[in-house]
C-alpha cells in the first residue's frame, strides 16, 4: 500500500504565558504511517496529546520537532515546515478535519454549509447542494431544516452537519475527532459506513474514537499514544 501520511519524531509543547513562561510537554518523538485507504485510531486515555496531533497534522499547531510527510501523487509535502498560504492550500486540497464542534458562519442554511468546500473547489453551486442533500439525508437531518442555520439545532444535529461537511468533498487524507461522540446508534452506525466507504475510495483517516465498538469496527491499526507521553 502507498504511505499516503507519515508522521516522523513529531514532538509538541506549550508554553504557559500566565504562569510565568513554564513549558509544558505534550508528545515526544510521534512516529505512525498511514497507508492510502486504512484508517488509523490514536488510542490512550483523554489528556494525552491525541487532538494536538490531529491539529498538527491539520496545521493548526505548530510542531516544536518532526516532520509530517503528506504524499500526494509523486510528490510529498511536509506540512511542519510548510508556509500559512501552503497550509491553507493544503486544507481545501488535500486535508479534511471532523473536530468536536461545528464552527460556521451565522445565519448560513445549513445545505450551505455542507456545501462550501465543494463550492470553494470550483463545484456548481446546483451540484454542491445536491450532494450536500444527499449526505444530510444519510445522515439523518429532515430536509425542512437544511434552510436553517445550525446554530439552531441541536447538539447531535450540529454534528451530523459537522461529519457531512467534513466527509463531502474526496480528500486524500481525512481527520477525526470523536465524530460519533454526540450520536446516536442508528447514526453511528451511519458515520462507520462513510469511513468505510472512504477507505473503499482510498482515503488516508487518521481518527481518535474512545467508544470501543466504533474503534473496532473502523480500525485497521491502533498507535497507542502513551508510549510517546512527554516527560514533565
Amino acid at each position: 500500500m502507498t504511505v499516503a501520511l507519515d508522521i516522523r519524531g513529531l514532538s509538541k509543547s506549550f508554553v504557559m504565558h500566565l504562569q510565568g513562561g513554564v513549558r509544558l510537554p505534550v508528545v515526544d518523538r510521534v512516529a505512525f504511517q498511514v497507508p492510502a485507504g486504512s484508517c488509523v485510531v490514536l488510542g490512550g486515555p483523554s489528556g494525552t496529546g491525541k487532538s494536538s496531533i490531529l491539529k498538527m497534522i491539520f496545521g493548526n499547531y505548530r510542531a516544536d520537532a518532526g516532520q509530517i510527510l503528506l504524499r500526494r501523487g509523486k510528490s510529498t509535502v511536509d506540512v511542519a515546515a510548510a508556509e500559512p498560504r501552503q497550509v491553507l492550500a493544503l486544507r481545501k486540497h488535500a486535508i479534511g478535519y471532523v473536530s468536536q464542534f461545528l464552527r460556521a458562519v451565522p445565519r448560513v442554511p445549513t445545505i450551505d454549509v455542507v456545501a462550501e468546500p465543494l463550492a470553494a473547489n470550483g463545484t456548481s453551486r446546483e451540484e454542491a447542494r445536491s450532494r450536500a442533500a444527499d449526505l444530510l439525508r444519510r445522515l439523518n437531518i429532515s430536509d425542512r431544516l437544511w434552510d436553517l442555520p445550525p446554530a439552531t439545532f441541536s447538539g447531535g444535529e450540529q454534528q451530523r452537519v459537522n461529519i457531512a461537511r467534513g466527509f463531502l468533498p474526496d480528500l486524500p487524507v481525512l481527520l477525526l475527532d470523536e465524530p460519533t461522540a454526540s450520536l446516536d446508534a442508528v447514526n453511528r452506525t451511519v458515520v462507520v459506513n462513510l469511513i468505510s466507504e472512504k477507505k473503499n475510495n482510498g482515503t488516508a483517516i487518521v481518527a481518535i474514537a474512545h467508544d470501543e465498538e466504533v474503534r473496532d469496527a473502523i480500525a485497521d491499526q491502533i498507535v497507542d499514544i502513551r508510549q510517546f507521553a512527554a516527560a514533565a
